[in-house]
């Protein structure tokens, strides 16, 4: 039996060709009830919407994909600085990873985020165009990944491996935070500490608060179940989180540990802004090594990820599938390292 087309999904969800596509390409058109319907068969029937028919048949069109969510920073967004190398951000730095992998392999990257659609137009847009493509966590649900698997290479970038079958890739998130929270606590003698957390559906924030509370546990100190405050990954949510996490408490923390480095730039303003010194009356550690992280003053003390090597290791593992389909699935974890600057006091 060969792949399952529009003409199935159409005719099983008794509705047109053309709504079909609607779903998929304009879900806003659609009445919601529909479009849960044709969405609901074409899970069951495994069909994956093709932007070439061609590319379709020869199941070769040179091209690699990326999705992830949109990152957008409002502390970056917009004419001011967007392309400026002090602001590049997390995917950015996956991207060009990716990049330069694929113009190795002899690959063209199509890139896709946050459509307007939601997952489903994502999909659309991307899995019909390409020969393979990689998925950074929480861009796609789980059951749309199986179905695009069947039909395409894909490996998994961050988090943790929901599909066994998938290649996957991550970095040591929990062994990152917990060698720097142990860095404040041995070698700077810092104990109260505070964590301001990322999305709470972030897979890779839930891992580095793992490690936050082991070493804690580790230095005898008491391992909290929750976070002591919250914010987005943007330095606006960093700003916001350290403000609550201020107003809460009679003495600030020795201490910020970040989820990512936005969170702490943010955090570093907030303490500016009331006039609490860091390193001298606070510190302030971040998580990723972004390239703007070293020029804020202080220059921001982090646990840096291979956000480079994570494109070009996604791209690797995409064209050893498509060489080898047959192979067994790996996951990959790749190593971080300390950067210590003068935010915690090494400057």
């Amino acid at each position: 039996m060969g792949a399952p087309t529009v003409y199935d999904v159409a005719e099983r969800a008794q509705v047109s060709i053309a709504t079909v596509s609607r779903v998929y390409r304009n879900p806003g058109t659609v009445r919601p009830q529909t479009r849960e319907r044709v969405l609901a068969v074409a899970r069951e029937l495994g069909y994956v919407p093709s932007g070439s028919a061609r590319g379709l048949a020869s199941r070769a069109t040179g091209v690699l994909g990326l999705c992830f969510p949109d990152y957008a920073d409002p502390e970056v967004d917009g004419d001011e600085g967007s392309d400026d190398p002090e602001h590049t951000l997390y995917a950015d730095e996956i991207t060009r990873g990716m990049e330069r992998a694929a113009r190795r392999h002899g690959y063209a990257l199509l890139i896709a985020a946050s459509l307007a659609g939601g997952p489903e137009s994502l999909v659309a847009t991307v899995a019909g165009r390409v020969d393979g493509f990689a998925v950074l966590a929480r861009t796609v649900p789980t059951e749309d990944l199986e179905i695009i698997s069947r039909r395409l290479p894909v490996v998994m970038i961050a988090g943790p491996r929901e599909i066994d079958h998938l290649d996957h890739l991550e970095v040591a998130n929990d062994e990152g935070e917990f060698a720097m929270t142990t860095h404040l606590i041995a070698d700077h003698g810092l104990t109260r500490l505070a964590f301001l957390d990322g999305a709470a559906d972030s897979p890779d924030a839930r891992a580095r608060f793992r490690g936050y509370r082991r070493a804690r546990a580790a230095a005898g100190l008491p391992a909290p179940d929750e976070p002591d405050a919250r914010g987005d990954f943007t330095q606006a949510g960093g700003r916001l989180a350290t403000e609550r996490l201020l107003a809460g408490v009679d003495r600030p923390p020795q201490a910020l540990i970040c989820a990512n480095d936005q969170m702490a730039l943010g955090a570093l303003q907030t303490l500016e802004r009331r006039g609490i010194r860091v390193p001298d009356e606070v510190a302030v550690v971040g998580f990723d090594g972004i390239p703007l992280g070293r020029v804020v003053r202080p220059a921001l003390t982090t646990v840096t990820q291979p956000m480079r090597k994570l494109g070009e290791t996604a791209v690797d593992l995409l064209v050893e599938r498509l060489r080898e389909p047959d192979r067994e699935p790996r996951s990959v974890l790749l190593p971080v390292t300390q950067t210590r600057r003068a935010s915690c006091g090494c400057g």
